[in-house]
């Protein structure tokens, strides 16, 4: 009776309380489960949707080349090689742009690297904040820095995917640079007659890696660039040559390498300072600003971060495969695949205008060289 009357004024039994308790528990355990259930729900929609894109039909494209435009590709790539090397050319022009003279110390972070507070002012692509601790972590692997100043003066030549590069076969005079930076998975096997065999350097996210790896250059350097904190592990365990865990793979927008066969002193990581100058300093990008998901359109290509690496690592720097015209929509996007070049109409992620305009503008200059002739064509007749 008393409990009863507790129960009518308001207070609960002892059986009720312990009915209660469990459902409670019930209602817990759902919540706990219901959360990672929806977030891995969400990560799926996110990799069908990308694998949908990726996955859409492409219809063959012809593709057909001036032999004397081809000739004339050939002749401005000879006589560039040909002609006499000018030391510190292209970072000179590059810093006369900046705003405030602030080079970046080292292109490339090793253990030994002194971090600054400066590296960690922005999340990636621009830079390290929030991931101190994953940082360290696998700086940790690597070696110290074993970077050599060289008083030779050198070449890069910066290998774009762009479509442009088909069928110019100017694979025999890209291999004569100092140093042939590749960008993400653009293939060299059965195309070397247009993009040549040799690989210096290959730059890449782990989505945008090779699955199958063609490079045999026993000195290749590999630059693992960040753009998220799960990057990270998968650069760890390329290091180590793991495999990636299952969890860690559902947050990839699409497959990734198992393995990049190069041994550990070839392992870079790029500093990002390299991308933020890019964006903030030379393409005048605005600040970014934290979003739930994804990014404005101030994240630069990996070409155009690749040309402000290169302006540090060589004393001139010539392009080929650059630039994107998108008023001819049905040519090709990529000299090794069928995409057309109104593909790039669907990307939200890069400003390719303001890219576009400010690499003319490096060409027009001299600053740097378009081997192609699709940003601005040097040798074309006016």
């Amino acid at each position: 009776m008393r409990n009863r009357r507790a129960s009518a004024e308001g207070r609960w039994t002892p059986l009720e309380i312990i009915d209660n308790m469990r459902i409670k528990k019930r209602c817990v355990s759902r919540r706990c489960f219901q959360v990672p259930l929806l977030v891995l729900g969400l990560i799926l929609l996110v990799i069908v949707t990308f694998s949908w894109f990726d996955s859409i039909p492409q219809k063959p494209l012809t593709w057909h080349v001036d032999p004397v435009y081809r000739e004339r590709v050939h002749g401005f790539a000879r006589d560039l090689l040909r002609s006499e090397c000018r030391p510190g050319y292209a970072r000179k022009g590059v810093e006369a742009r900046l705003h405030v003279a602030n080079p970046v110390t080292n292109p490339f972070l090793w253990r030994d690297t002194r971090l600054t507070p400066e590296m960690f002012k922005y999340p990636p692509p621009f830079g390290f904040r929030d991931m101190y601790g994953n940082l360290k972590d696998v700086l940790s692997l690597l070696p110290a820095s074993s970077e050599q100043q060289t008083a030779q003066c050198r070449r890069c030549v910066v290998i774009g995917n762009g479509g442009i590069l088909r069928g110019l076969e100017l694979g025999s005079l890209l291999d004569q640079f100092d140093v042939v930076i590749r960008l993400n998975s653009g293939p060299v096997r059965n195309y070397t007659k247009d993009v040549g065999a040799k690989t210096s350097i290959r730059m890449s996210y782990p989505e945008g890696t090779p699955k199958v790896w063609e490079d045999v250059d026993p000195d290749l350097e590999f630059v693992a660039v960040v753009y998220k904190a799960v990057d990270f592990k998968w650069i760890r365990a390329m290091i180590n040559r793991h495999s990636v865990s299952l969890w860690d793979w559902l947050f990839f927008w699409q497959g990734v390498p198992s393995e990049i066969p190069v041994e550990l002193s070839k392992f870079r990581i790029l500093n990002l300072e390299i991308i933020k100058q890019m964006a903030l300093d030379l393409l005048d990008f605005p600040t970014p600003q934290p979003r739930f998901w994804g990014w404005d359109q101030n994240v630069p290509t990996l070409g155009i971060s690749a040309l402000n690496l290169a302006t540090y690592l060589c004393d001139e720097v010539s392009l080929a495969g650059f630039g994107y015209n998108l008023s001819q929509q049905e040519a090709p996007l990529h000299y090794y695949n069928s995409l057309p070049m109104s593909a790039m109409l669907k990307q939200n992620m890069h400003n390719v205008d303001r890219e576009k305009a400010l690499l003319q503008s490096l060409v027009k200059e001299g600053t740097v060289s378009d081997l192609t002739g699709a940003l601005h064509c040097t040798f074309c007749p006016s």
